[in-house]
């Protein structure tokens, strides 16, 4: 059999304790971002709305967009591009706002991205998902196969993303020291608890990352190429000052990719392909994402 179908016949092994852990881990990343946030952040987004609806346009419509149109080129197997899809659907991931301050760029800017993206991803994430997996025939029909449940999904990301959001705004507007002090803890430990949810899916499943790691490897450097591309070339088109073409830029390339893994174990049963890309989109987005805004901070 072909490798890249064998993917979508392979399941990766992840208990239901493991399950449980990484929607803690998760919960608690997504709270520590929104202890950051404050309800007037919102207003920046009324107060500067050309940078914040390039920013939703370049993550919610174009990505997932581009997304489809990779897929398309590249013939992806039903699995591979069903992770492709989901983590196209995600909101930007929880290290969005750490790599524009590194990068200078608008911080501001990414702080008021991550916190709306969040919280609309409770409808975007399942109805982006499902209208792009619908519009490639391999992918619609191994959704018909599974039959997944979306007002269970709608639930599942208002759990672990919505509810922590809000508590976190509201320990930043009633508990603001210990909101600060909790935020200096939780924003490094955040990278760590995503890495070691990420290296516990992997080693459960070792062989199997080795066996494709080579395929998975040029799938995602594509993908996340097509999704930093997407912003830099929005905010460019767009003639945005530099500093928000930056902010896009990591917004629209740094995807949650936790709450990918969080779906997939929870209603695909760790199929092969969602899984193994979803993860190592995980890992390479964290390197690219560093590498740019390493490079961008001498840049202003």
């Amino acid at each position: 059999m072909n490798p890249s179908t064998e993917l979508d016949s392979i399941q990766l092994n992840f208990s239901a304790n493991d399950l449980l852990l990484l929607n803690l881990a998760l919960a608690l990343i997504m709270y520590g971002v929104a202890l950051d946030l404050r309800f007037e952040d919102f207003k920046y987004l009324i107060q500067n709305p050309k940078g914040f609806f390039l920013g939703v346009f370049s993550q919610f419509l174009l990505l997932p967009f581009l997304t489809w149109c990779l897929v398309l080129i590249m013939q992806s197997p039903p699995s591979v591009a069903l992770g492709m899809f989901l983590v196209a659907a995600c909101p930007g991931g929880n290290v969005s706002n750490f790599l524009t301050s590194l990068a200078k760029g608008n911080t501001a800017l990414s702080v008021s991205l991550t916190g709306f993206s969040s919280i609309i991803s409770i409808i975007t994430t399942p109805l982006n998902f499902a209208l792009w997996a619908g519009f490639y025939a391999p992918t619609s029909n191994l959704l018909k196969e599974i039959s997944l449940d979306y007002t269970d999904a709608f639930s599942t990301v208002a759990l672990i993303l919505g509810i922590p959001l809000i508590l976190g705004i509201i320990t930043h507007k009633y508990a603001h020291t210990f909101a600060e002090k909790a935020s200096k803890i939780l924003k490094p430990l955040s990278i760590l608890i995503f890495a070691a949810f990420v290296v516990i899916a992997f080693t459960g499943n070792f062989e199997l990352f080795t066996k494709y790691i080579s395929l998975i490897f040029l799938w995602v450097l594509a993908h996340n190429f097509v999704a930093l591309g997407s912003g830099f070339i929005t905010g460019k088109l767009f003639k945005l000052p530099l500093a928000d073409v930056k902010t896009i830029t990591i917004e629209t390339g740094i995807q949650n990719s936790g709450l990918g893994l969080v779906l997939i174990f929870t209603y695909f049963d760790g199929l092969g392909g969602m899984a193994i890309i979803t993860a190592w989109w995980g890992i390479w987005h964290l390197i690219s994402g560093m590498t740019i805004a390493s490079l961008w901070k001498s840049k202003n």
